[in-house]
């Protein structure tokens, strides 16, 4: 299995791409190099953390802890999107919206997939889809 079959990796590189294309789209100019290139970096950590967690599988604790980092990341990002919609720099509210609700049901997939780690980590036999959380098209799921 790769990490990009992880469901929590697949929607941190789809927020990835989302804040990356809003920062330059719609962001004042000076935000660029302010709070445009935190929530940048900080949105790609949550990935990069994913990743390199998985990488360290094979040690459990190495393991959750990336993906403990990756929550912070994650509301790190948060953080930085309230702050730009509060401040008047983003000021659509649907694209706004849209992301908060994706780094949120980021941050509640990234818990289940601690959960699912240090109940199933190492187990024999263990199927793919032991790590998949729920649906993210169904937010009750989560």
């Amino acid at each position: 299995m790769s990490y990009k079959k992880l469901e929590i990796w697949q929607i941190a590189n789809e927020v990835v791409i989302k804040i990356h294309k809003m920062t330059l789209q719609k962001l004042p100019k000076f935000e660029m190099y302010e709070e445009g290139s935190q929530i940048r970096r900080s949105s790609k950590s949550v990935k990069s953390l994913i990743v390199e967690g998985y990488g360290r599988r094979a040690y459990k604790q190495d393991f959750i802890r990336f993906l403990i980092n990756a929550i912070a990341s994650n509301d790190e990002t948060i953080d930085h999107l309230e702050n730009l919609y509060n401040t008047d720099s983003l000021k659509n509210k649907e694209l706004y919206k849209e992301l908060q609700t994706k780094l949120e049901i980021l941050g509640r997939k990234l818990n289940n997939f601690i959960k699912a780690v240090q109940q199933k980590h190492n187990t024999l036999s263990e199927p793919e889809e032991s790590y998949q959380v729920s649906d993210f098209n169904n937010p009750e799921s989560i």
